[in-house]
């Protein structure tokens, strides 16, 4: 059996003990309780429990604590937040409750948003402070957006000077730019030594930091000069010297360069680490492939639930009254636009009276020009992100785009004319349905790459919400121009 399906099994077990036992649940979060201070209330709760468990044998549920806290140590740290993501708030709690407090900073590294602060906010003050004292320095920099403000001054006293100055250095900066997630393990060497005394060196260090493909060359003021692979290690001469055979230009950060600026350099040159640097080239740290990778995952999950109108912290586990608060303010943006298309169709009301046929073609007009509309906003929406629209090729995309959405609705428009006519024998009327595919799908078109461009002109992020006014436009100009037409052409 292979070690995937290994830990595949592994975790579908310790899910089916959760799930199908409320008692070892209800055990677990009442014999481990998060606070030292508890109410009567909850007194009362517990003795209500251990009345209800006196029913049953008590040795079955410790043993059954027992495997799953045995279990536990053999997960891997993402294996364990993917784990708790799949549960349901109180299986998750007790699952939680189980994990040793030494881990759990590593499994808050792994969450996604939309669970770490239920995590972080079940645990005391002394665990929080236990639990992230055992992570890197750029570790704890990623937690401190998540760790309660009044313990961010003790988390940074515990610390030795060198690496107080890192962690209060990274968490000066944005979330979003390099140096709060630069990682301060690395290697540096001189520019006059053999390839032979790196060797000896690596050798009697025994361990490198994860990730490690290069060695960086600095002087004595802690200046990059170079960055010196493991390969030129390995193949080159012994007695060569470093300056000899490094890289004298090396792609390098600052620490106020963008996330997504810094993944695309990676994906471009397939980097596995690269330096940062300050404005006097002097190294700071480094950035590796696994920052990037889990930046990028995280933005991925972001993007995707902003874009059917969620918000980044929406549990699929979450309280129906937490759900209800993310979610309203989009459902109202909706019921709006909807109200709107309601009116203009309301216009048409006289059109409608006489023409019951046209209620059976309008969604149709609207609904091509909505998939239209979203195809090309997506295609706008990569270009920014990767950075391929400059200022003078903006109009040549608009008329691009224009000319695209002009041979769809000639040939579509004409196709959906042509079976209108054959379904109700008026040629007239396959004339308007033919028109009115062509104008939306041009409109489409025409909104599809202003939308994002604007909002990005106004300091918007164009994946959000881009969609949602797509369709209000397409459905509200597609039902406008469909009954204009119609009125004007096939009323007597």
């Amino acid at each position: 059996m292979s070690s995937v399906k290994k830990l595949t099994d592994l975790r579908r077990h310790i899910s089916l003990l959760l799930l199908e036992n409320k008692e070892l649940v209800e055990d677990i979060i009442n014999r481990q309780p998060h606070t030292t201070e508890r109410d009567d209330a909850a007194l009362s709760d517990k003795v209500v429990l251990s009345n209800k468990i006196g029913l049953r044998d008590k040795s079955i549920l410790l043993d059954q604590t027992a495997e799953i806290s045995q279990l536990i140590i053999g997960l891997h740290a993402a294996d364990l937040a993917d784990l708790l993501e799949s549960l349901p708030q109180d299986e998750r709690l007790a699952l939680w409750r189980l994990i040793p407090i030494a881990k759990r900073g590593r499994v808050l590294i792994e969450a996604s948003d939309s669970i770490s602060d239920d995590l972080i906010g079940d645990m005391q003050d002394k665990e929080i402070l236990r639990a992230v004292r055992v992570l890197d320095v750029d570790e704890q920099a990623q937690l401190s957006r998540l760790v309660p403000r009044h313990l961010l001054g003790r988390i940074l006293t515990s610390l030795e000077p060198k690496q107080r100055a890192q962690l209060r250095a990274a968490i000066n900066y944005d979330e979003d730019c390099l140096g709060h997630m630069m990682d301060f393990k690395l290697i540096t060497v001189r520019a006059d030594v053999t390839l032979a005394t790196i060797q000896r060196y690596l050798r009697y260090r025994k361990t490198i930091p994860e990730s490690t493909d290069k060695l960086f060359v600095t002087d004595r003021k802690n200046t990059l000069i170079g960055e010196l692979s493991l390969a030129s290690i390995l193949l080159h001469s012994p007695h060569a010297l470093v300056t000899d055979v490094m890289d004298a230009q090396p792609l390098r950060f600052q620490p106020e360069d963008k996330v997504e600026e810094a993944a695309g350099a990676f994906e471009r040159y397939n980097l596995i680490s690269s330096a940062v640097v300050d404005s006097k080239g002097k190294l700071m740290g480094r950035l590796t492939i696994e920052d990037i990778v889990d930046v990028v995952n995280r933005e991925s999950d972001s993007n995707l639930r902003r874009s059917g109108g969620l918000t980044p912290s929406e549990d699929v586990y979450a309280p129906v009254y937490k759900s209800f608060r993310n979610r309203w303010a989009w459902l109202a943006v909706n019921l709006c636009t909807a109200l709107i298309a309601s009116r203009v169709i309301g216009l048409f009301e006289h059109t409608l009276s006489h023409l019951v046929a046209l209620a059976t073609l309008m969604p149709i007009v609207a609904g091509i020009g909505g998939n239209t509309g979203n195809q090309t906003i997506t295609m706008i929406v990569r270009a920014l992100a990767l950075h391929q629209l400059e200022h003078g090729k903006k109009s040549y995309l608009l008329l691009k785009e224009l000319g695209v959405a002009l041979v769809n609705g000639v040939i579509w428009g004409t196709i959906m004319g042509v079976v209108t006519f054959l379904l109700y024998g008026n040629p007239a009327m396959g004339g308007v349905m033919m028109l009115a595919i062509l104008l939306n799908l041009l409109l489409a078109a025409l909104m599809g790459v202003s939308i994002p461009l604007i909002m990005m002109k106004l300091g918007r992020d164009p994946a959000i919400g881009s969609s949602v006014m797509i369709t209000a436009i397409t459905d509200t100009g597609g039902f406008f121009i469909f009954l204009g037409l119609a009125t004007v052409f096939l009323l007597p």
